[in-house]
């Protein structure tokens, strides 16, 4: 029994910081000089920063479903926002567990996201199924606009504050009206969304105990939209010049820009705003990494950053998520821990659902044969390693495949695009007729190569 108890207790913990709506090219440690995100930063410099990793849905419920079962979301059928986490899906949450981890959840799960009650204290019974053994689900940002009372523990901490009709006021106006999606929130810092969950993740910790190793995922609201920092965040970024939108490329016919809003005045003050958040949240992560630092359990502890998807921001005309272009399905990914080597850049293509299978490996289990998911551990010690050949993702019928050099999407019903990202990394350019008819072989087996991704799964192919 002694034996198994040490085993146990030898077992690394595993922190996994997610965010909600992050581009992969706001950080500082991914040369963005315009973005403070010393924290995130850290992360990096103790680890390896994975420049290409993918989405495999931009789109909050599906990525997350992804995410929590190692599976392509569309093919068991998690295709948008109305989405659940069915049961019967073996998440990675559950083998933690049953492996003997504590396992944790601190913010946004978006597992079931059309039931929109997460209860007081976030606890809900149908986290238990799915794995977790201390939750603390905490609602979204837009909870608020459904319901004129609170749903979840941030809604009920607010109203203990008196701050429950204030927050509410700002939040509806915000999002019934775009042009105010830029409108600092009128909260103190302290009870701003994030800042809840990264206390509450501060929280988890001083109860965990060291009797069992443990796994807690972090998941904050931001930056997701409204881009509505505290004030003191936004202050520190007012006036700052902000990179220029990628323009819309003069071939593209498409109806889905959001010409109303791309105001070149409107697009630099939401990504001050945006950055603002990030500074937010950064403040949080630098909390938590200094906690475990000062406790000494950071020597024994993996730590991953990444996000369910990115943010257009104006690019190529369009605003937020659901697209298969750079900014909203190229994500970040860091990670460190034991064995990692520090300050190391990988150009491996990883998928986020990956992160399942990695996760699992590192806490000593054996991997799923039946799961999409691919274990990344061994790039993670050897950056200069492959992964895979290509990284997928899906929306609304969508799909692309990138490689080291080309991404091909197939949009359907309507026109293939193909991109050279070595020499066009903005997507300004669409090569597919040209490459149709210069070197039918690439998109062959580009295509090939797409549609083999899905097909190949034991599960068959997507719902």
């Amino acid at each position: 029994m002694f034996d198994v108890v040490e085993s146990m207790k030898n077992r690394p913990n595993i922190l996994f910081i997610n965010t909600d709506q992050f581009r992969f090219d706001y950080m500082g440690c991914a040369g963005a000089d315009f973005v403070n995100t010393p924290n995130i930063d850290r992360i990096a410099e103790r680890g390896v920063r994975f420049r290409y990793c993918y989405s495999n849905s931009p789109l909050c419920a599906p990525a997350r479903i992804g995410l929590a079962t190692g599976m392509h979301p569309q093919r068991i059928g998690a295709v948008d926002n109305s989405s659940y986490l069915l049961p019967g899906q073996t998440t990675y949450y559950q083998r933690l567990r049953d492996a003997g981890y504590r396992v944790g959840a601190v913010g946004k799960l978006d597992l079931a996201k059309p039931d929109e009650f997460n209860g007081r204290r976030g606890d809900r019974p149908c986290l238990y199924q799915w794995g977790f053994t201390h939750p603390v689900e905490i609602e979204g940002k837009v909870h608020s606009l459904h319901h004129s009372h609170p749903h979840g523990p941030y809604g009920f901490w607010l109203k203990k504050q008196g701050l429950w009709e204030e927050y509410r006021r700002h939040a509806v106006n915000n999002w019934n009206e775009p042009d105010k999606w830029v409108t600092p929130t009128p909260l103190p810092a302290a009870t701003f969304l994030d800042s809840f969950q990264g206390m509450k993740a501060l929280e988890w910790l001083d109860n965990v105990g060291e009797d069992y190793p443990w796994h807690l995922f972090v998941t904050f609201s931001g930056p997701h939209v409204p881009h509505d920092p505290p004030q003191e965040f936004a202050d520190r970024y007012e006036g700052r010049t902000m990179p220029p939108a990628v323009p819309v490329p003069e071939w593209d016919p498409r109806p889905d820009r959001e010409d109303q809003k791309l105001n070149p005045d409107f697009i630099q003050q939401c990504r001050r705003m945006y950055c603002a958040y990030i500074e937010l949240i950064d403040h949080w992560i630098g909390r938590i990494l200094d906690k475990l630092e000062r406790e000494k359990r950071l020597a024994n502890t993996y730590i991953f950053f990444s996000a369910d998807h990115g943010e257009m921001l104006g690019d190529l005309g369009r605003f937020a998520k659901k697209y298969l272009y750079e900014p909203s399905a190229h994500i970040p990914l860091l990670a460190a821990g034991p064995g990692v080597p520090q300050g190391k850049i990988s150009d491996a293509l990883v998928e986020l659902i990956d992160l399942n299978a990695t996760i699992c490996d590192v806490a000593g289990l054996p991997p799923r044969p039946a799961a999409d998911a691919r274990s990344f551990r061994k790039t993670l010690e050897r950056p200069d390693a492959g992964h895979r050949e290509e990284a997928v993702s899906e929306f609304g019928g969508s799909r692309s495949a990138r490689t080291g050099r080309y991404k091909l999407i197939l949009n359907e019903g309507s026109f293939a695009e193909l991109y050279d990202l070595q020499h066009d990394p903005h997507e300004q350019n669409n090569v597919y007729e040209k490459m149709e008819s210069e070197n039918p072989e690439l998109i062959h087996n580009l295509e090939r190569r797409l549609i083999n991704h899905y097909q190949t799964s034991p599960y068959g192919p997507p719902r």
